[in-house]
């Protein structure tokens, strides 16, 4: 486009001479003709080809016998401009349309055609100016210089009866290469005015040239992918705990069965179960796993004091395992008896650990009892009626939460669940009793001889408060001779 207007103007220099060459035939003595012959050429070249001082001093009176006129106008140097179209390639052409680069590049071209297109027009406007100023300035010159002797009446009558084009009589005319320019100056504004309308529609029917528009169009699509991906986890979610749900389902509906095998498999060796009283039973856990054990269907309340007794019988090769613990939802130790490896016999009690110097490993029925108050953390340990060891400190002024539960064989990683099977109890235990106080060891000798039976006050031993899972299984016991036997 910059080359079509820079062709426009080199051909106006080259036709503007050959219409301007006629004031050097005009007569040097008439100073009316001379201003008749002038008057054009300044009207054709002046406005067109050179500033208002290049006019003013092209376009003055010249006296009888006074050097020649300079030449009207200078020689045009026409100098090709540096911007070219952009090249049509694989990525552009009527089909593809061009690319945003390309967009850029015609959006800046247009934009200094347009400045140019601007500056061409405001010179001509001073150009124009310049000729009616110059004109005006020969019509006065013209008339100081006639007087009435000088000049004939006729000549003079003549003179304003027949104004010539570009004296006071009648406005100079505008030059054609004036015109033509300013009607290439005209369409070039034209084509820049349509160009720019048609960039925005380009630019929409392409990839967002701007980084607003990809920002906005990155963001849109990570907001989707985002709730996409909710969804998904929402999804998996639901499905897992569904399958929990069905998984749990079915291992309890396996552990049912279990017991149900265990308790006719029981029945059949040894026939219907006739123990009387109902707390003449046992529990036996066979094998060490996650799966076998007891349940006390009874909780406990709020303690500040306890004692727990109970017979065992272990069977483990290295450690006693865990004979019960009690979990609430806050404390999943709130009281544990465990035994674990090569580690002592421990007695927890929220979380706070106390060693017992117990021994029950020689594969034979002890009995057993803890004793603790919160007043200090005061703690006790009997085997077989005898204390073996004591003393405080042991969660001192802790109260022991409600509302838990107490499981036989197992150690609680959660509440009711999530057993560890190197933490299990192998083994028979039976008479497990809670009382909310300690008891006299005198009570605690008369349980361990048989000569009391003193019940719990908060947990009796007895076969209705008592589940069995996983294949554990009930058996007649009696205390003393068992333990006589032992």
């Amino acid at each position: 486009m910059l080359a079509f207007l820079g062709a426009i103007i080199c051909i106006i220099a080259s036709v503007h001479p050959a219409g301007t060459a006629a004031p050097a035939a005009v007569p040097a003595a008439d100073n009316d003709s001379a201003a008749a012959a002038l008057l054009p050429a300044a009207d054709k070249g002046l406005g067109a080809l050179h500033g208002p001082a290049e006019a003013l001093a092209s376009a003055g009176p010249r006296l009888p016998g006074g050097p020649p006129p300079p030449p009207l106008f200078s020689r045009f140097v026409c100098t090709p401009l540096s911007a070219e179209c952009p090249a049509t390639g694989p990525g552009t052409g009527p089909a593809t349309g061009p690319g945003p680069e390309e967009l850029l590049a015609l959006r800046s071209a247009a934009a200094q055609l347009r400045r140019t297109a601007l500056e061409q027009k405001e010179r001509i406007r001073m150009d124009q100016e310049t000729i009616r100023e110059l004109t005006g300035k020969l019509s006065r010159c013209e008339g100081g210089l006639r007087t009435p002797a000088a000049a004939p009446p006729a000549a003079a009558a003549g003179l304003r009866a027949a104004p010539r084009p570009g004296t006071m009589g009648h406005p100079p005319a505008e030059p054609p290469a004036v015109r033509e320019l300013e009607e290439a100056v005209r369409a070039l504004q034209d084509r820049i005015d349509r160009i720019e309308q048609e960039l925005p529609a380009r630019t929409n029917g392409s990839v967002p040239t701007t980084p607003a528009l990809a920002r906005d169009a990155l963001h849109t699509k990570m907001e989707q992918l985002e709730e996409q991906l909710l969804s998904k986890i929402l999804t998996l979610q639901k499905e897992r705990q569904a399958a929990n749900t069905d998984r749990s389902q079915q291992q309890h509906d396996i552990e049912k069965e279990l017991n149900f095998l265990q308790n006719r498999v029981t029945e059949l060796e040894h026939g219907p179960l006739g123990y009387s009283p109902p707390d003449a039973f046992k529990v036996t856990i066979p094998v060490q796993n996650n799966y076998m054990y007891a349940r006390m269907k009874k909780s406990l309340p709020e303690l500040y004091a306890f004692t727990i007794c109970m017979w065992l019988k272990s069977k483990a090769l290295a450690g006693l395992g865990t004979p019960f613990s009690y979990s609430v939802p806050s404390q999943a130790n709130e009281i544990v008896l465990l035994e674990w490896g090569t580690n002592p016999l421990e007695l927890l009690i929220n979380d706070k650990v106390a060693q017992l110097p117990l021994s029950l490993k020689d594969k034979a029925w002890h009995h057993v009892c803890v004793a603790w108050t919160t007043r200090d953390g005061k703690w006790s340990a009997y085997q077989d009626g005898e204390q073996r060891g004591a003393g405080e400190n042991l969660a001192s002024w802790h109260a022991i939460k409600p509302q838990g539960v107490i499981i036989l064989g197992q150690e609680q990683d959660t509440l009711g669940g999530r057993f560890d099977a190197t933490q299990a109890f192998v083994g028979e235990l039976a008479q497990f009793s809670v009382w909310d106080h300690m008891l006299a060891p005198a009570e605690i000798l008369g349980l361990a001889n048989c000569t009391s039976h003193l019940q719990g006050n908060v947990i009796q031993w007895d076969d209705q408060a008592v589940e069995v899972f996983g294949g554990a299984s009930k058996g007649g016991f009696a205390a003393c001779e068992e333990g006589r036997k032992a």
